[in-house]
């Protein structure tokens, strides 16, 4: 009969430990987001809140953002891990450098948020109205590269309309005010600003959608390094899964991720972030594709036109290929990820 000496049985429960403690290791990952914290980034808090991220080994540590642009360059940089940022920033780096280029692995702003506004007494209805009018927006954005490419799709001449470069946080101030005709940015965020100054975007104001005129890119997704998802597939697919559930329960109690968001940053005002998370849900998550795709994953015929417009809009040296940009190998079931939209 053989027996174990103690030397044995002692090295058989170092390992025996050993196997149990990395199984029951969390890999910690940092995330950042696309700007400070509010309403839509409530589908994150949520997911954490419920343990959602827990239960696929992940320790996430979630962070604010500078941008949807500068979240991707954070993960290209090697600084995150994942972000919630623009797509269509992975085109520009991956154009030039492919290897430093991080990867798409779940869209969720489905419909592009870039339009222009304007008060309905300027009688801005159509991009040729445009013409001999203002139109403010921060220097070197991405919507006014943009922009151009939905002023040529309806043969307006961009040199034709009159650029005012300004800051962000000043756009629906100077609207209001008169001092510019229009203003160019995230529907969401023009519709809010303008509820800031006393104006209701449903009634006062025109919108110019670049997506009614050829625009037909992709806006913001969950975006992982390219490291991370080639030598830890099983953590990436993790991290879409509980994304996942995050947005599945935000479409059916978006109030509940309000309260998430709330406990992450207390001075926000829930009814306002409401609403800023409702009309996102409308406006940008949701899109008549996802009826054939699934949420979260995208149509390759789009992605390809929209890579193409985006290396048109910035004069990109090569054009990527949709496999460098996107990828649904980490997405759930198409029957997990089959949602109602229609949120009120």
């Amino acid at each position: 009969m053989t027996t174990f000496s103690d030397a044995s049985r002692w090295m058989v429960a170092v390992l025996l430990g050993l196997i149990v403690g990395q199984a029951g290791a969390e890999t910690k990952l940092k995330m950042v987001l696309n700007w400070t914290y509010q309403g839509p980034q409530g589908i994150f808090f949520l997911a954490q809140e419920r343990g959602y991220f827990k239960a696929e080994g992940i320790d996430l540590q979630i962070d604010q953002g500078k941008g949807s642009g500068a979240a991707v360059l954070d993960v290209a940089r090697g600084t995150y891990d994942v972000a919630f940022g623009d797509i269509n920033t992975i085109v520009q780096i991956a154009a030039p450098r492919p290897a430093e280029a991080p990867l798409g692995v779940y869209m969720i702003y489905h419909s592009a948020p870039f339009t222009i506004a304007s008060l309905k007494s300027r009688n801005i209805r159509t991009p040729k109205d445009l013409i001999g009018k203002s139109v403010a927006a921060p220097a070197g954005s991405a919507t006014l590269k943009l922009m151009q490419l939905a002023l040529e799709n309806q043969g307006v001449d961009p040199a034709k309309v009159n650029i005012v470069n300004a800051q962000a946080n000043l756009l629906t101030q100077m609207m209001s005010r008169g001092q510019v005709d229009s203003i160019a940015g995230f529907v969401s965020t023009i519709a809010m600003g303008a509820q800031a100054q006393r104006i209701d975007p449903d009634k006062e104001l025109n919108f110019l959608m670049f997506s009614d005129y050829g625009v037909q890119i992709y806006s913001n997704a969950l975006v992982v390094s390219r490291e991370l998802a080639k030598k830890n597939p099983q953590v990436v697919r993790g991290l879409v899964r509980a994304v996942n559930r995050g947005i599945a329960d935000t479409l059916r109690d978006p109030d509940a991720a309000i309260a998430a968001l709330v406990k992450r940053e207390p001075l926000l005002k829930r009814d306002v972030e409401r609403e800023l998370l409702i009309r996102t849900i409308r406006m940008e998550m949701s899109h008549a594709e996802s009826k054939e795709t699934g949420f979260g994953n995208v149509r390759q015929d789009r992605m390809k036109q929209a890579i193409d417009q985006v290396v048109k809009a910035f004069d990109l040296p090569r054009t990527p290929a949709s496999s460098e940009i996107f990828t649904a190998e980490f997405l759930p079931p198409i029957e997990e990820r089959r949602f109602n939209l229609d949120v009120r």
